[in-house]
């Protein structure tokens, strides 16, 4: 069974850190690029980070270029994505999802197939 399994989610107070994880299981991880996701009560769900099969490639979106890190170990099959100098505007669901197309289109959801349940994320004091 092809599944994504989010952890590491939690209340944070503003400026702190966490680590998220994405393990894989029912399927080797390093055939795909992984993206984070993160959808916010009443957003859209909307792309955070992306690294390609083999780790060399990163992209992020500009809300979070310096404060977040992705990264992935392929011999455990995990992805990661460390975040620092969280804001209150961080607050959401994570997800990661698989992707075959290298991050080529890592800001379009439709182009993701496998996803995780997400785990929460709240920035506040």
């Amino acid at each position: 069974q092809v599944q994504l399994v989010e952890s590491g989610g939690g209340l944070v107070q503003p400026g702190g850190s966490l680590r998220l994880s994405c393990a894989a299981s029912g399927f080797t991880l390093d055939s795909y690029a992984i993206g984070w996701w993160r959808q916010a009560p009443g957003k859209e769900r909307e792309g955070v980070a992306c690294i390609s099969s083999s780790g060399v490639s990163t992209y992020y979106r500009d809300s979070v270029k310096g404060r977040f890190t992705i990264s992935r170990d392929n011999a455990k099959n995990t992805a990661y994505l460390q975040m620092s100098s969280l804001k209150p505007e961080d607050t959401a669901v994570y997800y990661c999802a698989t992707d075959s197309h290298e991050c080529a289109f890592y800001y379009a959801p439709s182009y993701f197939s496998s996803w995780g349940q997400g785990t929460q994320v709240t920035v506040s004091s």
